[in-house]
């Protein structure tokens, strides 16, 4: 797995531009399929740019189909099967989401079934109104796939506990799901 966080100098307009991208598709996202491969996992320090906003990428492999994961992304039940957190789900664009028990929030953007998912996306401790960008990439590797998770546009202060929640609740469970 690949793991990188740096920052971005958005301002909420720039944030604001980044978001009317993503609906007007010039953002790819989407998300890759199951059992994580430990011998494909590398971790990229974070590097913060300038202090404001920062980002964090991963690129690991699954085993099982894009549509699967996909699938297990935007369904309630079977998101909370594998994390084992109430979730709520609606799947399509403009759909919100709960997860976890609400501890996170948000809308989705964009949704291209099997190959991206594009969230507005946010720790429900944080501001109201204040969102950032997840994206969700997967790419078809014979029966596995790699999946690509870019998280952008949040504090520089919150990089390490976003870090640690998207191992714990997003890849570990994965792997295990699919594994």
């Amino acid at each position: 797995m690949r793991t990188s966080v740096g920052t971005e100098g958005l301002t909420r307009r720039g944030m604001m531009a980044r978001v009317s991208l993503v609906v007007g598709g010039a953002i790819a996202s989407a998300f890759g399929a199951e059992g994580l491969s430990s011998q494909t996992m590398k971790q990229i320090p974070v590097t913060p740019v300038n202090g404001e906003k920062a980002t964090l990428h991963y690129e690991f492999e699954l085993k099982a189909t894009p549509q699967r994961v996909y699938h297990l992304l935007l369904s309630s039940k079977e998101f909370a099967a594998c994390t084992g957190l109430p979730a709520e789900i609606d799947a399509e664009v403009g759909g919100a989401f709960s997860l976890f028990g609400g501890q996170i929030v948000g809308r989705n953007v964009d949704l291209v079934p099997g190959q991206r998912i594009v969230q507005a996306w946010r720790p429900a401790h944080w501001d109201a109104g204040s969102y950032s960008i997840v994206k969700f990439e997967l790419k078809a590797h014979g029966a596995a796939s790699t999946v690509i998770l870019d998280h952008t546009g949040f504090p520089v202060d919150d990089a390490d506990s976003l870090d640690k929640g998207w191992h714990e609740h997003y890849l570990d469970k994965l792997k295990k799901y699919f594994g």
